[in-house]
């Protein structure tokens, strides 16, 4: 018997196998969709515990019918050997024959942990794992790992090379490579570590942290739903190019209830994707911009009223500049918030008024609540209400840090004169160019200091009425559906989410962190990332401080990932050495696959730059299947798209050395490492990060002087 031969018999086994998986989804799913009508049915009864009943039934068929649609690609991936001669296979969703035996176990469940934690000193049992890949309803291929030789009969067929190298060998495609059937014990262990707490995973680059952080998700609205599903998983990463490319992971693995989120996207009704300056970014990013920020939401508003002028049955009433700031400060006591302590200042104003008027001797002075009926009717004091204490958004006052003088005098004291100079350039043009990512936090701090005015409650919105009074015609279930949709729909600025999961951690500033840290008082977390890799420039001391009084005192249970899956040997060693010239002692992932070819590192003049690049993403896009990037100094983004916009290609993406942070592609094209090199505070890691994106091939382009 040839390998060929076993290999096509071992593949005909598992087709006919997941033949039959298919025929019982089918089954499964023309039985939801029975039920669905079914349901209806119940309708005709014609009382209210029937259409109840109905709706309730409609309800529940509808989710099953979806998830089996939903899983339906890649279904079953993975089959386990056992000891005791049974057969699992593991796959996205379990599912049942009609005689209640298990076809296939999710991939969530305690049976099917041994697929990712069982190795050939602790098989667990395990004889033969074998990983399956399908197109549709096909097999396509089969990998399979011996664990226990001693164990295994002699008419136990071992086809392929290993699965997990030969898996990680393919093409990524656009969005980022599942790797449901990849992961290994070091990552599993940390995927299902206890819900409470916090669960830490470092590593270095390649080892899966992201792919452990998206997985233990949905590990844990798998394993607890009521609560993950009912509270919400919130997921943070650094970018929104980051944040695109791994959208299409959590519903690949059954899950589609995560809320997904950009450190610039969390502020509602902004989003920034502008980088500062590392400089800029360590000064926005200190704890010690709170203090300049509170002493900013207590200041007047910029060119709002400096008096108060009015004439009242035949006097002048008139509050000075200073009269009107001792009004204000005496509405704010410590930890007021000025949006909500607007009344107290306006009553503050009516007081004032009706002091000066009592011992100014006005004729007829009624009692002050009459006398304050009398201003409110007048439009030109109400007009000065407004502009004096007006209802302001968290944007407004970081407008009033563009202006250099306000600037001054609020960082006075609290910054250096450098640092309020390093603001002060990096403000000019907010209004042209828009928030930055730090910026955004900084908006959230201002949010919590200026607090929300108090608005009348709003009459939710009728689904189902149209234009013109007209209601649209629906049944009870209908209605009943909407009903839960509009509960299960959460405000825009949610705070009280289950779970949090931070990605990139190492690069979360400390007024990042305080920004997390309001949307998971209540939550369990899961933090990955990898201190070599981080771009923070500021105080380690205050990053510290602010990371744990974000994560409070729940308790950390630490994981470390060791082996790098992404980089082939050939690649690392080049990036491993950019990063042992500033952390020698530095302990590193060991690379485990070797393709044999090494990166191609370009010297080309500077006039040269532009059509070396395109001819080397060419190339790229000739010797890989799957995505190319192109990596680029934070300045240059906009200029290397421009050069490479002809190719048009859907596998070809553009970002800067800040955005790669979390991506991989198989083909990297990195454009002027030296200028990335160059920055004096975190360029060495920066490059670092980029030159550890590709998996099979690297090519580096550096301009000479």
């Amino acid at each position: 018997m040839t390998d060929q031969t076993t290999l096509e018999q071992e593949m005909a086994a598992e087709q006919r196998h997941l033949d039959r998986v298919y025929a019982r989804l089918a089954e499964l799913r023309q039985s939801a969709a029975r039920a669905e009508r079914e349901g209806y049915r119940l309708a005709k009864v014609g009382n209210f515990g029937a259409l109840v009943e109905r709706d309730a039934m409609v309800f529940h068929a509808a989710q099953r019918r979806h998830l089996l649609d939903a899983e339906h690609e890649g279904l079953v991936f993975g089959r386990l050997d056992l000891r005791d001669r049974s057969v699992l296979h593991v796959g996205r969703l379990g599912v049942r024959g009609e005689n209640a035996e298990t076809l296939v176990v999710d991939w969530r469940a305690p049976a099917a942990a041994a697929f990712y934690q069982a190795t050939p000193a602790q098989p667990l049992g395990v004889v033969r794992r074998r990983t399956i890949q399908s197109s549709a309803e096909r097999v396509t291929r089969i990998e399979d790992d011996l664990l226990d030789p001693a164990a295994a009969p002699p008419e136990m067929p071992v086809v392929g090379d290993g699965a997990l190298l030969a898996t990680l060998s393919r093409a990524t495609g656009r969005g980022m490579r599942d790797i449901v059937a990849t992961i290994q014990r070091e990552q599993d262990e940390a995927i299902r570590s206890p819900g409470s707490g916090v669960t830490i995973v470092s590593g270095g680059p390649g080892t899966g942290k992201t792919a452990v952080a998206l997985h233990r998700a949905a590990y844990l609205l798998y394993s607890d739903r009521s609560r993950y599903a009912g509270g919400g998983i919130l997921v943070v990463g650094p970018s929104t190019v980051f944040v695109e490319y791994i959208a299409s992971v959590l519903p690949s693995l059954g899950e589609e209830t995560a809320t997904l989120h950009s450190l610039g996207s969390l502020f509602p009704g902004m989003s920034a994707t502008r980088t500062d300056p590392p400089d800029v970014a360590a000064v926005k990013g200190s704890l010690r911009m709170r203090r300049v920020l509170e002493r900013a939401a207590r200041d007047a508003v910029p060119d709002g009223p400096e008096e108060l002028r009015l004439l009242y049955r035949g006097q002048l009433l008139r509050l000075s500049r200073a009269e009107l700031d001792t009004i204000r400060t005496r509405a704010l006591p410590r930890g007021a918030r000025r949006n909500e302590a607007r009344r107290a200042g306006f009553d503050g104003i009516f007081a004032a008024l009706w002091a000066q008027a009592r011992k100014l001797g006005v004729p007829g002075l009624p009692e002050q609540r009459l006398f304050d009926d009398e201003l409110v009717d007048r439009t030109e004091f109400r007009e000065f209400l407004k502009a004096w204490w007006p209802r302001l958004h968290p944007r407004h006052v970081l407008g009033w840090l563009a202006r250099p003088e306000r600037l001054r005098a609020y960082a006075q004291g609290i910054l250096s004169g450098a640092e309020i100079r390093v603001l002060t350039a990096a403000w000019r043009t907010l209004d042209r160019d828009g928030l930055t990512i730090a910026d955004i936090a900084l908006l959230d701090e201002l949010d919590a200091l200026l607090g929300q005015p108090m608005k009348p409650a709003r009459r939710r919105r009728d689904p189902f009425q149209l234009a013109g009074g007209v209601r649209e015609l629906s049944t009870f279930a209908d209605r009943q559906r909407a009903e839960r949709a509009a509960a299960r729909e959460r405000p825009a600025d949610y705070r009280d989410y289950a779970h949090v999961v931070v990605d990139e951690a190492q690069d979360v500033s400390p007024m990042q962190w305080r920004m997390l840290g309001r949307r998971g008082r209540l939550a369990s977390w899961t933090v990955v990332g990898d201190p070599a890799q981080t771009a923070w420039t500021g105080d380690p001391v205050e990053l510290t401080r602010a990371r744990e009084q974000a994560l409070g005192r729940r308790k950390r249970h630490e994981f470390t990932l060791t082996t790098n899956y992404r980089n082939s040997a050939e690649i690392f060693a080049v990036a491993a050495a950019e990063i042992r010239t500033v952390h020698p002692d530095l302990p590193l992932p060991t690379a485990v696959r070797s393709t044999g070819v090494h990166p191609v590192e370009l010297r080309v003049p500077a006039t040269e730059l532009a059509a070396r690049t395109v001819e080397a993403v060419d190339a790229l896009l000739a010797e890989v299947a799957g995505t190319v990037g192109v990596i680029t100094p934070v300045p240059r983004r906009d200029e290397v798209a421009c050069w490479l916009a002809h190719l048009d290609s859907p596998r070809l993406q553009v970002v800067t050395s800040l955005q790669a942070k979390g991506m991989e592609y198989d083909g990297v094209a990195l454009v002027a490492p030296g200028e990335i090199r160059a920055d004096p505070g975190s360029g060495v890691r920066t490059l670092y990060v980029a030159l550890s994106r590709a998996t099979q091939r690297l090519t580096t382009l550096d301009p000479l002087d």
